[in-house]
């Protein structure tokens, strides 16, 4: 099985990319992961720009190659931040993610994070990506004068979400 992650966040040190850069690292029997970086490449969506930029041409390549997407985001103003809504908006028109198994990491704090999470849930609808409830997880961090570390239970919230979108790969065949 093959998991795309795409991070919402165009910030280093962002902690939505720490979640999905340790879910990357893990070594999970039959499962391969690739992590997108190129959020920060991919122009304003243009509905009929041609030819399409190059960016977008491997963004969605790399989509309709994988069996899932994981996404995990930050809340900017309430919702999707620009750069990620940009990114799905380029999705709309191929079908790249048209019944391709969804899900996200959630870390935000506990209280924050549901406008993110209600408007990917939206957009994903929109373009027919099945999301899979059971692997929209919540990761803990720990946050300390030092930084912000994955706290030890993530390793487990981490693997409750594969788990989730294997079982529902398993379903499909």
């Amino acid at each position: 099985m093959r998991v795309l992650l795409i991070c919402g966040s165009t910030r280093n040190g962002s902690s939505n990319a720490l979640a999905l850069r340790t879910l990357h690292e893990f070594e999970i029997p039959h499962i391969s992961t690739d992590y997108y970086t190129g959020l920060r490449d991919i122009p304003a969506f243009v509905p009929d720009m041609q030819p399409v930029p190059a960016a977008v041409r491997d963004l969605l390549r790399r989509i309709a190659a994988a069996d899932a997407v994981m996404f995990s985001t930050p809340e900017y103003a309430g919702g999707l931040p620009g750069a990620l809504k940009n990114l799905l908006d380029w999705t709309v028109g191929g079908g790249e993610l048209y019944r391709k198994r969804a899900a996200w990491i959630d870390v935000a704090h506990p209280g924050r994070g549901q406008g993110a999470r209600a408007q990917l849930q939206t957009v994903l609808g929109y373009v027919g990506a099945r999301v899979i409830t059971p692997a929209c997880v919540h990761v803990t961090l720990h946050r300390s004068d030092s930084g912000v570390t994955l706290a030890e239970s993530a390793q487990q919230e981490l693997a409750t979400a594969v788990a989730a979108l294997v079982a529902a790969a398993e379903e499909d065949t």
